[in-house]
């Protein structure tokens, strides 16, 4: 008899700290202490299934080739362009299990790289070419020349487009890699970015700074919209684009329907790569790896990683990865 009223009220207790916690679960943020404006869930999904709606605080570090630069996602792998000496580094985004490395060429310092749904794409700044590789093996699928100084390239379901150091876009067709224009843009352009409808390119050098809008299928300039100092990456964040001006320490939003400035926001020193992860934006620089709220580019936090000087960004659906240029590495936030 004993022992089943000592079971009973086991099971009273367990029951009344559930209806507890069910009862806290449903309170205002009034109800229960907390201030109103506690933030609410990021809106990405996948960041959420991954327990991922908490602010960043730890960092992976994982080695690549010699001074990563441009770093991109293919959908399971993470790629980076090593600068330094003349390759690309696999990456399993799981993991961060070294897959290969492969021999762009001796001095061809590969910049960019990009992934057009099947294989890889790499810049190579001093060769004035751009290479492509089959994402499954790494095999090289072709090297095609382009401008000089090419850049920080964007896909467009179709084509590869390239900013040259000589003040052109280059169009390639992804499938065989065909010329299909080379596109007058401003001066010293240094990435793209496709927003479902047209190419964006930053350009410009130290003394200022714009984004040129062009038509993909004739490469016609559709507007010229001033930024800040020496823009260097762009992102598109579904209704914007984002830019880093590493002359001037800030990021500017504009909408990209007509161009109009949303928003110029500081960061730390030198920005450089920027990334959207479906909530907020990450801008890698000098000082560290900066989130920016979407919404309106409140700072949201600064990591720190191993590298002083953090070059490409990448989102890989949950988590970003950056590259460490002076320290071989790439980081997983």
């Amino acid at each position: 008899m004993e022992r089943r009223v000592s079971i009973f009220a086991g099971l009273l207790t367990i029951l009344l700290a559930l209806g507890a916690l069910s009862g806290w679960a449903q309170m205002t943020f009034a109800q229960a202490g907390l201030p109103a404006s506690s933030p609410a869930p990021p809106a990405n999904p996948l960041k959420v299934a991954e327990l991922k709606w908490y602010a960043a605080n730890t960092t992976t570090n994982i080695g690549v080739g010699s001074e990563p630069n441009g770093v991109a996602f293919d959908g399971a792998n993470i790629w980076t362009a090593n600068f330094g000496d003349g390759t690309v580094s696999k990456l399993r985004a799981n993991d961060g299990a070294l897959l290969g490395t492969f021999t762009i060429g001796a001095g061809v310092e590969p910049y960019g790289i990009t992934f057009d749904g099947s294989d890889i794409w790499v810049s190579n700044v001093a060769a004035g070419t751009v290479t492509k590789l089959q994402a499954s093996t790494g095999k090289i699928l072709g090297t095609f020349t382009v401008g000089t100084n090419p850049s920080f390239m964007a896909f467009d379901g179709a084509n590869i487009w390239i900013p040259n150091g000589t003040n052109t876009l280059t169009k390639l067709r992804a499938s065989d890699g065909k010329n299909l224009g080379n596109f007058t843009v401003s001066f010293s352009p240094m990435a793209a970015a496709f927003d479902g409808a047209d190419i964006w390119v930053a350009c410009g050098g130290t003394s200022g700074g714009v984004v040129s809008k062009v038509r993909p299928s004739d490469g016609t300039v559709l507007g010229t919209y001033s930024v800040g100092t020496a823009p260097t990456a762009i992102a598109f964040d579904g209704a914007n684009m984002w830019i880093t001006n590493r002359g001037d320490n800030t990021v500017s939003k504009l909408r990209a329907s007509d161009g109009t400035t949303l928003g110029t926001f500081s960061v730390p020193a030198l920005p450089y790569g920027i990334a959207f992860d479906g909530s907020n934006i990450w801008v890698s620089s000098s000082a560290g790896v900066v989130e920016l709220r979407g919404r309106d580019g409140a700072t949201l936090g600064l990591f720190q990683t191993p590298s002083l000087n953090t070059a490409g960004i990448a989102f890989d659906g949950a988590y970003i990865w950056v590259a460490g240029y002076n320290k071989n590495i790439v980081s997983k936030f």
